[in-house]
């Protein structure tokens, strides 16, 4: 079997090595890219929106700022470019997240000059999708070396401690930049902003360098065609990608309508608030620890079914609160238990997408891969209110919950294709010389 590509393990481990794992330095570079690649993403979204609202800018150009979030969403595009170049300083991963870190520091700190006013939003829309483009492509970079940094067993938590690097640097961006937006200046924290990005420079520079796989694309070409082929010619590739779009499905929408459910219950916006960020925040970044954790244990397979039989009976939760009075209690319990298994649920999830990858073109594949698992958040949680509103409260989570079946069905083919020996059988061929 090539070395680009080793099986998705699955036996289990002793307890010694899962701690070995657990503090290796390996496991903090993913935690810290995590941030890295978090932060900048509400500096261009709800961020920037209330910068633009207190300019005196409109709601419906407000709206059109959600364009600049399309870099995110088309990454795939330009992430060959990662696989196939090697920029002269740092290595192949590396120099690219020195470049990309360093720009998107240098763009923040060009957008805090900007003038969100009605009369001049050009500066302020070309600084802002500047800096959605290098972050999405550091974001590219940063998968490509995660997936090249850790085994396939360390795949579980080293992508949830990313996972949770990444809510940390949203909740810096976020919450933190609107405290320092209001206690000194929009500008001010952009700039402070831009310096925080700057620090993260110094992790790339700690951190080794992923060792080069043989047989990586040497032409611009085969950096293009070749992910396709290797990815589309193995067995079982469509029930991989159908299993991608599925496993989360009925979790992502049920998340998609708990504010309108909480509401209609008669909680307040203050509870809602407290509740979803005291117990929803800590429980989600637990269960993602957690998971990773336990997934070095009993392994990723085994895993993906215990992680989604979990989140699919979590939803039945908000069936049982529709029923009930409204009680902090309850609200809590519910929050806490629905955001800790959707924290397992992504640790296993995003370290399956990651062990789908082969190295010799993983910027490339992991991008592709990340732009799917975006699909169902955007298109299955657009017809969620009109099925809320057809099925009543109780009856929408239950289909949320039904839901999430055929995507666990899946599982018992994903898993045996997952097997070492149904993995050696399929083993990629060598690129043509």
């Amino acid at each position: 079997m090539p070395a680009s590509r080793a099986p998705v393990a699955s036996a289990r481990r002793p307890w010694q090595e899962v701690f070995v794992a657990v503090f290796s330095g390996r496991m903090l570079v993913a935690l810290l890219m995590g941030f890295a690649s978090g932060l900048p993403l509400l500096l261009t979204g709800s961020v920037l929106q209330a910068w633009l609202k207190r300019g005196g800018v409109d709601l419906a150009s407000i709206g059109l700022f959600a364009l600049v979030g399309l870099p995110y969403t088309l990454k795939f595009l330009w992430s060959p470019l990662f696989d196939r170049y090697t920029l002269p300083l740092f290595g192949r991963r590396r120099g690219w997240l020195l470049l990309t870190q360093f720009a998107s520091a240098a763009a923040l700190f060009a957008l805090s000059f900007a003038r969100p006013t009605a009369d001049d939003l050009l500066g302020v829309s070309v600084a802002a999708l500047v800096v959605a483009f290098f972050s999405a492509s550091q974001d590219i970079v940063v998968d490509a070396y995660r997936r090249e940094s850790l085994t396939d067993v360390e795949l579980g938590l080293g992508s949830a401690l990313y996972v949770n690097g990444y809510r940390a640097g949203m909740l810096l961006a976020g919450g933190g930049g609107l405290i320092l937006a209001g206690t000194y200046s929009y500008e001010t924290m952009y700039r402070l902003m831009a310096a925080f990005m700057a620090a993260c420079i110094v992790v790339t520079l700690l951190a080794p360098e992923p060792p080069l796989p043989e047989g990586r694309p040497t032409t611009l070409f085969e950096s293009v065609l070749l992910p396709f082929r290797d990815y589309f010619t193995r067995d079982g590739a469509w029930l991989a990608l159908g299993f991608i779009l599925l496993y989360k499905l009925g979790d992502t929408m049920a998340s998609a309508m708990t504010t309108p459910f909480y509401l209609d219950l008669g909680y307040s916006e203050t509870e809602i608030g407290a509740v979803v960020k005291l117990f929803g925040f800590w429980a989600t970044i637990a269960g993602g620890t957690f998971g990773g954790i336990l997934i070095l244990r009993i392994g990723l397979n085994r895993a993906l079914w215990m992680f989604g039989l979990g989140q699919m009976l979590s939803t039945l939760g908000f069936v049982v609160l529709a029923g009930l009075q409204p009680s902090a209690i309850a609200l809590a319990a519910v929050v806490a238990i629905e955001n800790l298994t959707a924290g397992l649920g992504t640790a296993a999830f995003v370290g399956f997408m990651g062990a789908l990858t082969d190295r010799r073109f993983t910027a490339t594949q992991y991008a592709l891969l990340s732009s799917l698992m975006g699909v169902p958040r955007v298109l299955a949680s657009a017809p969620t209110g009109w099925l809320a509103a057809w099925l009543g409260w109780p009856g929408f989570f239950l289909l949320c919950t039904l839901i999430a079946i055929p995507g666990l069905a899946l599982l018992r083919w994903i898993t045996r294709l997952a097997e070492p020996d149904a993995v050696a059988a399929v083993a990629q061929a060598p690129l043509p010389k």
